[in-house]
């Protein structure tokens, strides 16, 4: 009778002491939360300014976060407030999509462009419009290029994307001018080039790469090919070499 006894105050004991734990974990958890000062907004909600004394900057999600904080990744910044953060000041985060107004601070996710400029938007930090590209659009000067795009016009003196220059993106393809600066998508070469092209900044002539084309210089050789014979008229006079493969 004894050892029964025993054995049912064993169980009683561990019952008693798992709910003390229990009750002493949710305690910790309400002291993080007091502590960190940091609260979830819902995902998609609109922009709402907060005071200095209840800043509502979130860890991660649509929402405010503090200045200096890490955007999520694929998140966008959209509006600026003074307020919040201790005085730091506050930036709206929100998740990119295809034509959308962002604060010129914002990053830009892979695959998009900038098309459009408000020097006087968001708070006065500029916004510019990012979009996803297409075949044959104006992007404003400080825009990346995708993967597979060349830049084939400009506008300069500020006559583009409100008074700072733009560029024509096009998708590369066999026999196209590019600007001086555009990029040489892996597989084709510079084969010829014009001085006054591209309003004055020169131009090159982009093709695939193939055996028996001329390449001109400061063009990568590809891979699979070597350069032999030279030949200084080809390539607007500044000089070509014979592409044969290896």
């Amino acid at each position: 009778m004894n050892r029964r006894h025993h054995r049912l105050l064993d169980r009683s004991s561990i019952a008693a002491l798992r709910s003390r734990l229990a009750a002493l974990t949710g305690i910790v958890a309400l002291i993080a939360a007091v502590l960190t000062g940091v609260t979830a907004g819902p995902a998609g909600a609109a922009p709402t300014r907060a005071s200095a004394s209840a800043p509502t900057a979130t860890a991660a999600g649509a929402g405010w976060i503090c200045n200096g904080a890490p955007v999520t990744p694929g998140y966008v910044l959209t509006s600026h407030t003074n307020n919040g953060c201790n005085g730091a000041g506050m930036w709206f985060q929100q998740p990119v999509q295809n034509g959308i107004w962002t604060c010129a601070t914002s990053p830009i996710p892979a695959g998009y462009v900038l098309s459009g400029h408000n020097p006087t938007g968001c708070d006065g930090y500029d916004s510019w419009y990012m979009r996803l590209p297409v075949d044959g659009l104006w992007t404003c000067g400080t825009s990346p290029i995708p993967p597979g795009y060349v830049l084939t016009q400009h506008a300069g003196n500020g006559m583009g994307c409100s008074n700072i220059d733009a560029w024509y993106m096009q998708l590369a393809r066999d026999g196209i001018w590019t600007c001086a600066g555009s990029p040489i998508p892996p597989g084709y070469i510079n084969t010829n080039h014009q001085v006054p092209g591209c309003g004055g900044i020169g131009s090159w002539f982009q093709q695939v790469a193939r055996p028996y084309l001329w390449i001109c210089p400061y063009t990568p050789v590809p891979a699979g090919y070597h350069t032999t014979t030279y030949n200084g008229s080809y390539c607007g006079g500044l000089g070509a070499w014979l592409l044969v493969r290896n």
